[in-house]
């Protein structure tokens, strides 16, 4: 039996992240890592931008999925000519085989956390711009 695909790995992982009743709604994270992780040059921009902007906020603001969901979908809302980001070479020591081989529940609650911090810290060239963007779309400073 040939083994699966990224794209086949990751539609088992929503299956399992969807049917739960997580109220950090941790499907959001793993949307966001996957894309990043198997971000290449015929990704969308916004799509890069989304999933930096998500990883980020949950790493980094500790945001649960819901809060990160929201925030995309303030950025949504600002139709302009998104910035580049660079793709790094190494997306991260874990995958998302390795989060499929978690065992369900709590564990691989766990492994999802520990692959976005791998994922975001590959990407750590593009953190000032991530960071400067997101002060910039959704917390700009009055007055």
């Amino acid at each position: 039996m040939p083994e699966k695909s990224e794209d086949d790995a990751f539609y088992e992982l929503s299956c399992y992240t969807t049917a739960r009743a997580d109220p950090q709604f941790i499907h959001q994270y793993v949307i966001d890592a996957f894309a990043a992780q198997y971000a290449n040059e015929k990704t969308k921009t916004i799509t890069l931008i989304f999933a930096l902007v998500g990883l980020y906020l949950h790493i980094e603001k500790n945001f649960t999925g819901k809060d990160v969901q929201k925030a995309h979908m303030q950025l949504a809302k600002h139709k302009k000519l998104w910035p580049k980001f660079k793709l790094p070479q190494y997306r991260g020591n874990i995958s998302v085989y390795d989060v499929i081989a978690a065992p369900e529940g709590p564990k691989r609650d766990k492994v999802i956390n520990k692959w976005c911090a791998s994922v975001w810290d590959a990407y750590k060239e593009n953190h000032y711009q991530v960071v400067s963007l997101v002060k910039r779309e959704l917390w700009p400073r009055k007055g």
